[in-house]
């Protein structure tokens, strides 16, 4: 039996071209026997600075928001018992 392993990347990568501003490439790359090998996925270069950073965060594994700033809970409503069993639901809550 053959168990082939494929890890396939993504990551944000330059290029410099001679006369022109650098290419920003989003590109997926992997390893086929001692080779390595890439693919574009797209070109970014017209993307704000800001954005192609944030796409790199993300693609590291990093966070946008910190954990604790994702929701917050303003108010919490009281507890209500329920009375299960026979009888009118409408009684249940009262």
């Amino acid at each position: 039996m053959i168990i082939c392993e494929i890890i396939v990347t993504m990551y944000i990568d330059i290029v410099p071209n001679r006369n022109s501003p650098p290419a920003i490439l989003l590109r997926e790359g992997w390893r086929e026997g001692g080779k390595i090998c890439k693919r574009t996925i797209a070109n970014i270069s017209d993307w704000p600075a800001d954005k192609v950073n944030a796409l790199r965060s993300l693609l590291k594994g990093d966070s946008l928001v910190p954990r604790d700033e994702l929701f917050t809970i303003e108010q919490i409503p009281p507890a209500r018992s329920c009375r299960c069993g026979a009888g009118n639901h409408k009684e249940a809550w009262s």
